[in-house]
């Protein structure tokens, strides 16, 4: 259950959708199969603040949505599924719990196995017709990399969101006007 009318749901669901839009225009190159991307950090806050059901929605739109407004190869509809499972672990992991960092790391590391390494290495060698064990060793690789430094970029957001006070760590609270 989200700590959010549906309308505040929808105004933070439209609010992550574009920035991770945004985002994912954004990368820092370090080799040539490792770049550190960005439109996954408002994947990993909507998880925290609207639950997996928000969070998978809003990964699969601002798939679609950034590869309209810029499209960088062929569109593949694999990589939505990724990004809104992507959502749903970050949304089934963070909402309504406290923010730790086992709890983040976890989060990420099952993001990595499951999205970056597993369904990610299938869908290019689908789309590019690689072997999937080639494929699967260099992903390994950029993923093992990727582990603590996303893990730190949410810790350093999602800590300090959780103190604020705008979104209560524990239990949902139920908002007024809502069914029991």
């Amino acid at each position: 259950m989200s700590r959010f009318s549906k309308a505040q749901t929808v105004a933070f669901s439209g609010l992550f959708i574009a920035i991770a839009a945004v985002l994912s225009f954004f990368k820092i190159p370090v080799t040539n199969i490792l770049e550190i991307r960005f439109a996954i950090i408002p994947l990993a806050i909507s998880g925290y603040m609207l639950g997996p059901l928000a969070t998978g929605i809003v990964g699969g739109a601002a798939d679609v949505i950034g590869y309209i407004v810029k499209p960088t190869g062929p569109f593949f509809p694999g990589f939505t599924i990724s990004n809104v499972i992507t959502g749903v672990i970050f949304g089934l992991m963070l909402h309504n719990k406290k923010v730790t960092l086992w709890r983040v790391l976890v989060a990420e590391i099952l993001q990595a196995v499951i999205v970056g390494i597993l369904l990610n290495s299938f869908w290019l060698s689908m789309l590019y017709g690689n072997a999937f064990p080639v494929v699967l060793g260099a992903r390994i690789i950029k993923e093992l990399v990727m582990i603590p430094v996303n893990t730190a970029i949410f810790m350093a957001i999602l800590v300090p969101l959780s103190k604020s006070g705008l979104v209560p760590a524990g239990k949902a609270k139920r908002v007024k006007g809502e069914a029991k």
